[in-house]
């Protein structure tokens, strides 16, 4: 299977040189995804993670995939602070659907109100 690179007119469209998601052999590859220009954008950790994962949701939807097919997940945070608050929502999120994970303490994203980035790996059905 040849690479897909994809960009998603749901989603705001990306202001650098890179595509939303990559496919390639039955696996789904986010670019890392933040609430930046979202009524999220300098909320909350926990409001900007559920937007993240609104958006991955709206990408696998778009795949026949979901949310529970997440193999792996990166999260960039700015500050360590509110880790209970992050834990909490990413188990919602999961569910009993836990992927494996790293998180990555940053000195700061590109914008100063955001607090997360996050990039997905996604299992995709073997028909898609």
């Amino acid at each position: 299977m040849s690479l897909q690179r994809k960009n998603y007119s749901n989603l705001a469209a990306p202001l650098g040189p890179y595509s939303h998601a990559v496919v390639h052999n039955h696996t789904l590859y986010t670019s890392g995804m933040t609430a930046f220009g979202s009524a999220a954008q300098g909320s909350s950790i926990e409001e900007q993670t559920r937007q993240i994962f609104s958006d991955i949701e709206k990408i696998c939807q778009m795949h026949n995939t979901s949310l529970k097919e997440i193999i792996k997940v990166t999260l960039f945070v700015s500050d360590l602070t509110n880790m209970e608050n992050l834990r909490s929502a990413l188990f919602n999120i999961y569910g009993a659907h836990l992927p494996a994970s790293s998180l990555i303490k940053v000195d700061a994203l590109f914008a100063r109100d955001l607090s997360i980035e996050i990039e997905a790996m996604i299992a995709l059905p073997l028909d898609a």
